[in-house]
């Protein structure tokens, strides 16, 4: 996680201070009531071990925000940067798209981010995500200051692009 801080600074607030264990231990205990009250359906990433068992933790992402009478959904991901680039983060919104229409029967998925991260938008963008607009100062950034907003869309599994392998 320290790996991730430095890249994820200018995108999220909560990479701007080092949890202590015991924050780590809390906010894994929020996030687990969080998912069994369908609130938040996030997922941590794991390099695997050699024993192949989960390993040293390298990102986030999942399904937040929902909205169960509309049946929509907001995605959400990140990963630390020396596993950028390898199309890993493609496989997993792909895969929360599928979990998305195929089990939770959405209508909607969408992906929100700061107009300024490249990164972010490629992602949406790889993977058939429709940019619907852009939400001119419609939030604050980490610095507290207006910024843009890209919203991204897909009302359909067969709008997903799949990661080639």
């Amino acid at each position: 996680m320290l790996e991730a801080q430095e890249h994820l600074k200018p995108w999220m607030p909560w990479a701007h201070e080092t949890p202590t264990v015991e924050q780590s231990e809390g906010v894994a205990r929020h996030m687990q009531a969080q998912f069994l009250q369908r609130e938040h359906l996030g997922y941590y990433l794991h390099e695997r071990g050699a024993d192949g068992r989960p390993g040293r933790l390298i990102g986030g992402a999942g399904l937040h925000s929902p909205d169960w009478q509309v049946r929509r959904f907001e995605l959400g991901y990140w990963i630390v940067p020396s596993h950028t680039g390898r199309g890993l983060v493609v496989e997993v919104v792909a895969a929360l798209v599928r979990l998305g229409f195929e089990q939770l029967r959405a209508r909607r998925l969408e992906i929100r981010t700061d107009s300024r991260n490249a990164a972010s938008r490629a992602v949406a963008e790889r993977c058939g995500f429709t940019l619907e607009g852009v939400l001119r100062r419609d939030a604050l950034d980490v610095e507290g200051q207006p910024c843009d907003s890209c919203v991204y869309g897909m009302t359909d599994l067969a709008d997903l692009r799949q990661p080639a392998r």
